[in-house]
């Protein structure tokens, strides 16, 4: 600690007495103290339930000798945000929780840690949060939800999405839609596919931050609560060994969790929350890197939207331990680097065999050979584009059609609706990213109503905003340069042809480069004049998103 309540003379009695006005006894503050990060509130399902954990991991740092104090981390339910302004809010948190916590921790000088996220930016910013404080931490997260049932088959957030899509077209009536509003989503824990919480919990495990079991144990199984008392105990004996954040989280481990992410099939905002944690560590991991990896890891799995199993499969197939196992069998993975745990990632996954061949491909009969993420470049995306391939239908891995254009997701989720795209086209979405939107909207909305409409294998979406994990389909986001700062997206329209080849990375306006400069002399960059507040300083400061849509300060 700064100051020492436990060995300090009279110049730290002030902060003593503070200490003591918290009720503290000399007892505890003669023993380190422990942050506890808390992620709970009262408006995200998969925040509902960390009160317990909360719970359970002080009894933990207890039982091991520390003394736990509690502060809060805020959460957005991007569900909830989804479609409307409030979506604008959801990447601009991951700061704002990084910020507030890195304030928190070395403004009441903590020995060690305990971050306790479970759902979309509340992970990746603890983790960033964790790099630069860099004292003993652990994470734990709340745990995925169950899948939902309707008609005797598994559901999820995005089968209520795409739900929508049908009842707009006329496929099923207003009952069904409740049925599944009211089944699709059972219990609390981030929602139960592969969308982005549950990647980068998965990922918080293989970068080495969190103990086995943290991305796939469902939130309602008592072994969660189990997990967190063996969280709390465990950064104890980080702290008594000084093992640091920076010490697990090195190049190494990253280029373990880009490899892990291609074989799960992770979220494409992995493109945008992995380079933002390394940039934190001082590792530099840019979406070259990510197509280098992708290309000689397998995809094994095919987790919901990409197929239809769900986290509590996985987790009872072995979890992301059986996953790290299969791909050690090629030597994908460095398997000397240090975790949480005290051991190596390799002393961790021995032993952890894959229980279920359909739910965990074994690597030598892999979904494909390469891995679920690619990153794709053209004179439309020079800095680059990410798609969920894992997710793409086979028929839409190569495609070209002409744009639809649209300054707005609100005006595409019309048009979709209306009726008005069609076989073939190319949905362009602009004006969405980091600094454009500002805020770097999904666009779960109009690719779900593509999907709910049966269009999913004959429409493609680009964006230079970003899709949701729960997306599925042939969608393009993260176009850098974004529309505001003058990337060529700007400058679509209505009819160009537009060539899309995910197996051969590439992406392209088939427009000449005399009338691309034409319109760079007549075409005016849009930039929304009613961006108010926090909006308006991110928009300024914020980084494309190629570069993981990081603060620039």
């Amino acid at each position: 600690m700064m100051f020492d309540a436990k060995t300090a003379g009279a110049h730290c009695a002030p902060q003593r007495s503070l200490l003591h006005a918290l009720g503290l006894t000399k007892e505890e503050m003669e023993r380190p103290l422990v942050g506890i990060v808390s992620s709970y509130n009262e408006i995200v399902p998969g925040h509902m339930n960390l009160d317990k954990i909360v719970e359970a991991v002080k009894l933990g740092v207890a039982m091991a000798g520390g003394t736990p104090i509690v502060f809060p981390a805020i959460a957005v339910c991007d569900g909830i945000a989804m479609g409307h302004r409030g979506m604008k809010y959801s990447l601009v948190t991951r700061d704002l929780i990084a910020d507030s916590t890195e304030a928190m921790a070395l403004a009441h000088a903590f020995d060690a840690l305990v971050m306790i996220p479970n759902c979309d930016k509340n992970v990746p910013g603890l983790l960033m949060a964790a790099a630069r404080v860099n004292i003993p931490t652990i994470f734990v997260s709340g745990g995925p939800m169950l899948a939902g049932h309707v008609d005797g088959k598994r559901t999820s957030l995005s089968s209520m999405f795409e739900a929508v899509g049908s009842y707009k077209a006329g496929k099923i009536n207003e009952e069904k839609l409740y049925d599944y509003e009211l089944n699709a989503c059972p219990t609390c824990g981030s929602c139960s596919g592969m969308y982005t919480a549950n990647s980068h919990n998965c990922l918080t495990e293989v970068l080495g931050m969190g103990l086995r079991g943290n991305g796939t144990i469902p939130a309602v199984y008592s072994k969660r609560i189990e997990l967190a008392k063996h969280a709390g105990m465990q950064v104890m004996e980080l702290y008594r060994k000084n093992i640091r954040p920076r010490d697990i989280m090195t190049e190494k481990a990253f280029q373990n969790a880009l490899t892990a992410d291609m074989a799960l099939g992770c979220s494409t905002n992995s493109m945008l929350h992995l380079p933002a944690i390394a940039h934190e560590c001082g590792v530099e991991i840019n979406l070259d890197i990510a197509n280098q990896i992708s290309a000689k890891t397998p995809n094994l799995c095919h987790l919901a939207p990409a197929g239809h199993t769900y986290m509590e499969q996985l987790d009872e197939a072995g979890g992301v331990y059986a996953v790290l196992n299969e791909l050690n069998k090629k030597g994908l993975i460095h398997t000397d680097v240090m975790t949480v745990t005290g051991k190596t990632l390799g002393e961790n996954i021995e032993g952890c065999i894959n229980r279920d061949p359909e739910v965990i491909r074994p690597i030598e009969n892999p979904f494909s050979e390469t891995g679920g993420i690619a990153v794709l470049r053209g004179n439309l995306a020079p800095d680059g584009c990410v798609v969920k391939r894992s997710a793409v239908a086979p028929e839409m891995l190569s495609h070209e059609g002409p744009a639809k254009v649209f300054d707005s997701e609100e005006e595409a989720i019309a048009a979709i609706y209306a009726g008005k795209i069609v076989s073939g086209d190319v949905v362009v979405i602009r004006y969405e990213g980091p600094s454009g939107g500002p805020g770097m909207r999904e666009m779960l909305s109009p690719t779900s109503a593509i999907a709910g409409m049966g269009l999913d294998k004959e429409v493609a979406l680009i964006t230079d905003g970003r899709f949701s994990g729960a997306t599925r389909g042939a969608a393009i986001g993260h176009v850098s340069p974004e529309a505001v700062r003058g990337g060529l997206i700007a400058y679509v329209q209505d009819g160009d042809m537009i060539s899309i080849n995910i197996p051969e990375y590439k992406i392209e306006l088939k427009v000449s480069d005399e009338e691309i400069a034409k319109r760079k002399e007549t075409t005016e960059i849009k930039i929304k004049s009613d961006v108010t507040g926090y909006l308006k300083r991110y928009a300024k400061m914020v980084s494309s998103a190629d570069r993981g849509a990081i603060i620039n300060y």
